[in-house]
């Protein structure tokens, strides 16, 4: 049986790589120009991909070979394990799948090519932020706000036939609908997912609600409205994910006229990461039809790994640089030796986790020192704001997930509702934030990764708790730091060798609980991210 798998395996492998490979780079060309062509190509090599894993033959000698229980060897048996769950997810129908692909596809176009028309004016992501963050004038944001949620009625009629195509396809693989089978082929179980969501509201909603009356009495002072008149526009972005500026610390002023890609790659060699060869074949600025959001992409499991970005010399893309650039560190270093399907992180959170860790040094005052060349007095004069930002970052952001995650999960389990209502309900309880007078319109289909990514976003929460018990574990017992918060690991290279050992180079040959009990010594914990953020 162990032939029967590596022939299997070589067989299918002859037919997977190259596919994948174009598929990757057809939606790297799409991103980048927004052209109907790319798209097109995109989507006609997705339905050959899915052509693919949607085989019933290869999946009836995958089961067969699943079933017989005569795999041992622990590389054979996580191979099968993941080669199986990715062809379940494909089972359905190819006139299904085809039409998943179809209407995905779409969707990615017109949130690709979307531009906000303020004022008769097309405006991008980064301006609607820039006024959000900036402006004093409550209609000015007001207006911003407004315009940006016009791709809302553009994209949710789309979104939700595309929701209810996936609880179809997933109800005749046997699962309750695709909420349920997104997280269970991604060895999560729902039900501990949610615990653990309950878990995290509660140990967050009493510090929340202190910060909470801080946020909004600041930008009542800012705004001059009373506070019980503040609404959704006045958090200074599009969706209250990120902390609202609370002080007078302006760290962007720090990356001005800074050249970030030089910032990134001296970091990331100074802890002993290459990324030379991943910056040269990025796409870091911003262009007309280009993708406004960032990502990593692995394009080939063999080397060849991408960033885009829209680049301004800012903190947050200070910050979106690090984060990126962590996932790419993650595919470059993975042990090239592993079997192609074991050539990936071991899960989406344990790579978020990395960006995480790197992404959070953008608002250190030690990594500022280090890498800016800020002075000692300067750094201490700044330190306890920094720490501060961070904080409230973290704990606005982790309720936002609650608000995304229980979306998803509500969404998919009753399709048919008021989801319109539902949003701002999970806004109201989780984010404290009051929804406009008699607004009813799709905010929910606003955020990309509920049609794109979906049943993603948890993992970002996930990858913030793991952040914190790596950088603890790493700062206690691999550079035996003394301070913590005021560690940047800047210039350690045996962090680099330490992440590259431990975290990058098994790939997925473990499972995640596996592979964070290996490299920490305890399993996946919010113990840390309570003791970083919250105690």
């Amino acid at each position: 049986m162990k032939n029967e798998l590596s022939d299997f395996i070589r067989a299918l492998e002859e037919k997977l790589v190259p596919l994948s490979q174009q598929t990757n780079l057809a939606y790297w060309n799409a991103a980048i120009s927004g052209d109907d062509e790319d798209f097109s190509l995109f989507e006609d090599l997705s339905v050959k991909l899915t052509e693919v894993y949607s085989d019933k033959r290869y999946f009836r000698k995958l089961k067969k070979i699943k079933d017989s229980g005569a795999i041992l060897d622990s590389l054979d048996q996580r191979q099968l394990h993941l080669l199986y769950d990715a062809f379940l997810d494909n089972q359905a129908t190819p006139s299904l799948m085809k039409r998943r692909i179809k209407l995905e596809t779409e969707i990615e176009k017109k949130y690709n090519n979307f531009r906000v028309t303020l004022k008769g004016h097309e405006i991008n992501d980064n301006e609607v932020e820039d006024i959000l963050k900036k402006s004093i004038s409550s209609e000015e944001v007001k207006e911003a706000w407004e315009a940006h949620k016009q791709i809302g009625p553009l994209v949710s009629k789309d979104i939700l036939k595309l929701v209810k195509l996936r609880n179809q396809i997933s109800v005749k693989l046997g699962f309750n609908n695709y909420h349920e089978m997104s997280l269970m082929l991604n060895d999560q179980h729902p039900a501990e997912v949610s615990t653990l969501f309950d878990e995290l509201d509660s140990l967050t909603h009493d510090v929340f609600v202190k910060l909470k009356i801080e946020i909004d009495t600041f930008l009542s002072n800012k705004f001059s409205v009373p506070q019980e008149d503040l609404c959704p526009w006045h958090y200074q972005n599009r969706y209250f994910q990120e902390a609202p500026v609370l002080s007078s610390l302006d760290l962007d002023h720090y990356f001005v006229n800074k050249n970030l890609e030089v910032l990134t790659t001296e970091y990331y060699k100074g802890i002993g990461l290459d990324i030379t060869d991943l910056i040269a074949k990025s796409d870091l600025y911003d262009k007309p039809g280009k993708n406004q959001h960032a990502f990593c992409i692995n394009i080939d499991n063999s080397g060849d790994v991408r960033v885009l970005c829209n680049l301004k010399s800012n903190q947050y893309w200070m910050n979106t640089m690090l984060h990126e650039f962590g996932h790419g560190v993650y595919d470059k270093y993975i042990d090239q030796k592993l079997p192609y399907t074991l050539r990936e992180p071991s899960h989406i959170f344990t790579t978020e986790a990395i960006a995480m860790l790197f992404g959070r040094f953008s608002t250190n005052p030690q990594w500022l020192q280090d890498m800016i060349g800020i002075t000692d007095e300067e750094k201490i004069s700044i330190a306890e704001a920094c720490f501060s930002t961070l904080r409230t970052e973290q704990l606005v952001f982790s309720r936002w997930v609650q608000v995304v995650y229980r979306f998803e999960k509500s969404m998919y389990e009753d399709p048919d509702q008021d989801l319109n209502t539902l949003w701002w309900d999970l806004v109201e309880k989780y984010q404290m934030i009051k929804r406009p007078k008699d607004r009813d319109k799709p905010d929910w289909a606003t955020k990309i990764h509920i049609a794109t990514s979906p049943c993603y976003y948890h993992n970002y929460l996930l990858g913030e708790l793991l952040a914190s018990q790596l950088l603890y574990y790493i700062a206690n017992n691999v550079i035996h730091s003394e301070n913590v918060r005021f560690e940047s690991f800047a210039n350690k290279k045996e962090v680099g060798a330490f992440l590259i050992e431990k975290i990058f180079k098994p790939g997925s040959v473990y499972h995640w609980s596996e592979l964070i009990e290996k490299a920490t010594g305890e399993p996946l914990s919010a113990r840390y991210y309570a003791k970083q953020f919250i105690n």
